[in-house]
This record gives structure tokens, C-alpha cells and sequence, in this order.
């Protein structure tokens, strides 16, 4: 049959008798599709040897090239406090300091960061000590689930080093990277305010 004689008959009595077998359990696997999966070498990705310095300790890792730098700080080095968010740069909840520059740590890959230093939120302060701009969150109230607060912290310290203005709208422009889901952001003005007047 060509494919011009193939009617809409033919194509409906197709149709059924592959739902019925899909149905019935019975439908024939293809050799690719029963074939198992391939384990050995070739399906292993290829790690790289680098070394990161973040808070000023250098760490030597083995990681996929893929590897992205918030995914090579939490799930490697194990510092939770840089959050996944949204996982494509859009909230701002992975904020770190690469060579004190505030970067989306979800977009950069982590051995883009080698030989660079990274400063994650554990690195700037401590409970004991706490960074100004820490103090003046704590102060203000400027979080509430907290999720987002290491980013904001992290932005807000570098933001600091930037070339903006002391006014309102220009700490709102500065800040518009990182979102707050629940809605802190007076809270977050008013500390940002503080430190940025002294």
C-alpha cells in the first residue's frame, strides 16, 4: 500500500490496535528499548581535578565540568547557606562574591572560579562577630522565611563596592536581582539604609 492509499480507516485501526496492546501489557519492545543501559567508561562523565578558594581556605575537588559553583558549594563543600532558588539567575538566592563582585552562583561554572576567591555567606561573618550588614538585617527585621536572605546579604555588601547612589530608588535599582518572596523589602531598604549612611 502507498502512502496514498493509506485512509483514515487504516490509520484508526492502527491506532486501536496499538491502545489495546498498550492496554493489554502486550506491546512489542523495540532491541533499543530492551537493551539495558550501557555501564562502563564511556558512560561515565569525566571528572576534572581543580581548586577553589572560598573564605580563604583552598579546596581541592574532582568534579564534572558541568558542575555549577552553587551546586559545587553546597553539595561538595557543603555550605548550605548560598540557596538554590530558582536555578536560572532570575531571584538572586545564590548570591556569592567572586574576587568581591556579587555573581548568581546557579549561571557560573565552578571551574570558571578557579584561581578566583570566593566568599560565601558563612564567610563573611559569625555568630559571634556578625558582619555590619548582617547586624543591621537582624536589627530591621529584614527577612522572614529567611530563604532569601544570604543572597540579599551577599548583594547588599557588594553592592556597597558599587558605583550607586544613597537614595531609595537607587538601592531598589541596585537590589532588583534579588526577590523576596515574602515581601521584606521595606525591611531590607532600612538596613541596607543604615550601613550605606554609616
Amino acid at each position: 500500500m502507498t502512502s496514498n492509499e493509506f485512509t483514515r480507516r487504516d490509520m484508526l485501526t492502527v491506532a486501536a490496535a496499538g491502545t489495546g496492546a498498550l492496554a493489554g501489557g502486550s506491546f512489542p519492545m523495540t532491541p533499543a528499548a530492551a537493551a539495558p543501559a550501557k555501564e562502563g567508561p564511556e558512560s561515565m562523565p569525566t571528572l576534572m581535578d581543580l581548586s577553589l578558594s572560598v573564605n580563604g581556605k583552598e579546596h581541592r575537588l574532582s568534579l564534572d565540568p558541568r558542575t555549577t559553583l552553587l551546586d559545587a558549594l553546597r553539595e561538595h563543600l557543603h555550605l548550605t547557606g548560598t540557596k538554590k532558588g530558582c536555578d536560572h539567575g532570575q531571584c538572586g538566592a545564590c548570591t556569592v562574591h567572586v574576587d568581591g563582585r556579587r555573581v548568581n552562583s546557579c549561571l557560573k561554572l565552578a571551574v570558571m572560579a578557579e584561581g578566583a576567591e570566593v566568599t560565601t555567606i558563612e564567610g563573611l561573618g559569625d555568630p559571634d562577630r556578625l558582619h555590619p550588614m548582617q547586624q543591621a538585617f537582624v536589627e530591621h527585621d529584614g527577612y522572614q522565611c529567611g530563604y532569601c536572605t544570604s543572597g540579599q546579604i551577599m548583594s547588599a555588601v557588594a553592592m556597597m563596592k558599587e558605583p550607586w547612589g544613597s537614595d531609595d530608588a537607587d538601592i531598589r535599582e541596585a537590589m532588583s536581582g534579588n526577590i523576596c518572596r515574602c515581601g521584606a523589602y521595606q525591611n531590607i531598604l532600612a538596613a541596607i539604609r543604615q550601613v550605606r549612611h554609616g
